[in-house]
């Protein structure tokens, strides 16, 4: 596993697993490897009975989480709704593997995404040699979740036509898949739901119809509250990834990661933090996975190009990137703070100059 750029959860945090199963004592749904507390415990964090530490895999309304495992723990299937970059997949991979053991039964959601990705589908070489047959059929993430009692995960649902989504609904409502070429179907056993994310900026693009929306229930993951609690969410994270990579580099400052932050949620509000000055908006999203990715692409730098520590010139490149991503409109808009804000910012000069460099 050393050599893996990404490890599933399930083999990333397999130790936390362990010990969290080790003193959970709590009555266990049919088919879950943890209580439902056991499991909040492991997406939220805490220390147990033991002593053994639980890192936060979620930072943020607990009540939330514990709306989410109870939705799993019922036959209705859980929709993680929000803005991009809210933690959606993270949290359905986590749950995932903390409830089942394996989060990769996964699907894709696309503009391309077919029935059988949802159903199943056909080894065609067998299908002509010997007919329709169990054998000759390729089961689909979901049709396996159903045969072993886990979670099945579904992403960007919204992103699938339509008359695709509509293929969950006896899925969903009768907890069967049938399998009308052998005149035979496949009944979901005990432990089996569904975890489907959507982001809602693609709310327009495949809208989910009242009859499957009445499937699900819907929990709306928020950006972070406040400037400190998406701080610590960027810091783990980048502290995490990091380790994952091996960057070279030392771990980021705390202060240059709350001037991203500081950016973008100065430009997400349309305000600055002292709410003194109006600002534009531009039309990117500005979420926490893009600040993330915006320091992480400057420990690269660092490392790589520069002398291991993080600053300015290391930012400004992937800031510009996150913010500018329509070349007429956002580049004015990203001007204008820059002059506006970031110039007469104390402690920013080096910020300004870096960005004016490469802008």
């Amino acid at each position: 596993m050393t050599n893996v750029i990404r490890a599933h959860a399930e083999q990333q945090y397999a130790e936390e697993l362990s010990a969290l199963a080790a003193v959970d004592t709590r009555p266990r749904p049919p088919s879950w490897r943890l209580s439902p507390c056991a499991v909040a415990t492991y997406i939220l964090g805490g220390t147990l009975e033991n002593g053994v530490s639980i890192t936060p895999k979620y930072i943020g309304s607990r009540r939330l989480i514990e709306i989410a495992i109870a939705t799993l723990a019922t036959d209705r299937a859980l929709l993680l709704l929000g803005v991009p970059g809210t933690a959606k997949s993270w949290v359905s991979e986590h749950l995932a593997a903390a409830i089942s053991g394996d989060s990769t039964l996964l699907i894709q959601g696309t503009a391309g995404t077919g029935e059988e990705a949802i159903r199943y589908g056909w080894n065609y070489a067998r299908l002509l040699a010997d007919g329709p047959s169990r054998a000759a059929l390729v089961a689909s993430p979901m049709m396996r979740a159903m045969q072993d009692g886990k979670i099945a995960r579904l992403e960007e649902l919204t992103r699938i036509p339509s008359e695709v989504q509509d293929t969950l609904i006896t899925i969903l409502s009768e907890k069967t898949l049938p399998i009308p070429e052998l005149n035979d179907e496949v009944q979901a056993v005990k432990g089996f739901n569904v975890i489907a994310t959507a982001n809602d900026r693609d709310r327009g693009v495949n809208d989910l119809s009242s009859a499957l929306r009445r499937r699900f229930n819907t929990v709306v993951l928020p950006l972070p509250d406040s400037a400190e609690e998406e701080v610590r969410i960027v810091q783990e994270r980048v502290t995490s990834l990091g380790r994952a990579l091996e960057l070279p580099a030392e771990p980021p400052a705390l202060e240059e990661i709350r001037r991203v932050v500081t950016v973008f949620r100065e430009l997400r509000s349309g305000i600055t933090a002292d709410g003194k000055t109006k600002i534009k908006s531009p039309g990117s999203t500005l979420s926490t996975a893009e600040a993330i990715a915006v320091i992480n692409n400057g420990m690269a730098l660092a490392a790589h190009f520069g002398d291991g520590r993080l600053n300015a010139s290391d930012l400004a490149a992937s800031l510009i990137g996150a913010v500018v991503k329509d070349p007429v409109q956002d580049r004015l808009v990203w001007r204008e703070y820059l002059e506006t804000v970031v110039k007469e910012r104390d402690g920013w000069k080096d910020l300004y100059r870096s960005c004016r460099e490469i802008d």
